[in-house]
């Protein structure tokens, strides 16, 4: 999956010049938490509502709420935005933006192809991405073994869903914090098979079994 097919193309933007009250009245209106900072139609930089929020108190501790509302009022969206932005192209992949996002502790990512902004992802389409691949929004069991990391055995997880009658939703594999040597393997399926059997087997042939009932 691509960015491409997650990503929001109705960006909203902001001009350096604009006031952060401005970004700030946006921000509430769209429900959104990140504003690319846009000129002649460059990405300048972006702010978002943390930069809002580590901006007041630093400078305005002292102040009452309407000197607050004045300062915010005055202070304009390139003196608060950050500058060095961390972007990604229409045809990176979902899994390298999320990636970035997570490395770099950010929300957002703006998409940007031919120096132009075409769109941005953010943590919350990530999420999305998780639910849609997961296939947890359409019910079914979920089976969670740890497996030996070798060709073939997923397969034959696969294989015994199939035989008592369920079809596959998702695979998910992670070797975070599997014994050297094994994956942890998360599978989706659904059905009206015969329940009780899967379990059985399962649990009789494969280690660290857990099985959800839909």
């Amino acid at each position: 999956m691509f960015v491409s097919d997650w990503m929001t193309r109705k960006v909203i933007t902001i001009a350096p010049d604009n006031s952060v009250s401005a970004a700030v009245k946006l921000m509430k209106e769209k429900k959104i938490k990140h504003i690319p900072v846009v000129k002649d139609e460059k990405l300048k930089g972006i702010i978002s509502d943390r930069d809002i929020r580590e901006f007041s108190p630093s400078k305005a501790t002292s102040l009452d709420i309407h000197e607050l509302h004045y300062l915010l009022a005055t202070t304009k969206v390139k003196e608060m935005m950050k500058t060095s932005v961390l972007t990604i192209t229409p045809d990176s992949s979902v899994e390298e933006a999320a990636m970035l996002m997570f490395d770099n502790s950010i929300g957002a990512l703006p998409v940007v192809e031919g120096g132009k902004l075409v769109g941005i992802i953010s943590d919350r389409d990530i999420f999305r991405v998780l639910v849609d691949i997961t296939g947890v929004r359409h019910g079914g069991h979920r089976v969670a073994i740890t497996v030996e990391d070798r060709p073939g055995s997923v397969r034959e997880i696969a294989d015994i869903i199939r035989k008592y009658g369920f079809s596959l939703q998702s695979i998910l594999t992670s070797y975070e914090k599997a014994p050297k040597g094994y994956r942890n393997v998360v599978i989706r399926c659904y059905g009206e098979g015969k329940f009780g059997a899967l379990k059985s087997e399962l649990m009789g042939t494969f280690r660290g079994v857990k099985i959800d009932k839909g």
